[in-house]
């Protein structure tokens, strides 16, 4: 009986102490290891960083398109006639209609964002909305720029023209902040995908 009990007492802390180590052995502290990324984490960055891509693309074509409509306007000026009044109305609307692909794809942008994104994916799309309007503004004026030069005298259609012109470049100055805004949400984007895609503590020195 004395045996079984010395036995017993020996066996104990040796199994305390197998415990112990097994314990250590599965235990991983949260501050030393960065779990791999799932497939979830994965697919969610994907699809931020191609939506950041495609409102970055957007915004660049917007922008163009907005510079064009600006130009043709400066080309035009003082040259009051249906013609001229036209060309420009329908640049002015391809501008209108790239701004407002540029507002839909900084909108999807935003809502794919990730957490560390998200403040500049908002600002693109605000920025982008701005151009939208911007964009639209520019259209309302050139059409009524054409009304004007069938129907009004050349002082009026002059003024309409003036106008126009004067929205292009307002509307070419709010894409060329959208396209910078895209451009920057884009490049957080990448990066934040870059950190992610880094093994656990290569950052550390």
């Amino acid at each position: 009986m004395t045996n079984t009990h010395a036995l017993r007492a020996l066996l104990a802390p040796i199994a305390i102490a197998l415990s112990a180590t097994a314990f250590a052995a599965d235990y991983t502290a949260p501050a030393q290891l960065t779990p791999p990324e799932s497939a979830m984490q994965k697919k969610t960055r994907d699809a931020a960083h191609r939506a950041a891509q495609d409102a970055e693309r957007a915004a660049r074509k917007a922008a163009d398109a907005a510079r064009d409509a600006a130009q043709k306007g400066k080309v035009g000026a003082g040259k009051v006639s249906h013609a001229v009044a036209e060309g420009i109305r329908r640049a002015a609307q391809k501008a209108a209609q790239a701004a407002t692909r540029l507002e839909e794809k900084t909108a999807a942008a935003s809502s794919k964002a990730l957490d560390e994104t998200k403040d500049a994916a908002r600002a693109a799309q605000e920025e982008g909305s701005k151009a939208a309007a911007a964009t639209r503004e520019a259209l309302a004026r050139a059409e009524e720029s054409v009304a004007r030069s069938a129907q009004a005298s050349k002082e009026e259609a002059e003024k309409a023209a003036h106008a126009t012109r004067e929205a292009l470049d307002k509307a070419e100055e709010a894409t060329r902040a959208a396209a910078k805004a895209a451009a920057d949400a884009s490049a957080r984007t990448l990066e934040a995908m870059k950190r992610a895609a880094r093994p656990a503590g290569a950052d550390k020195t």
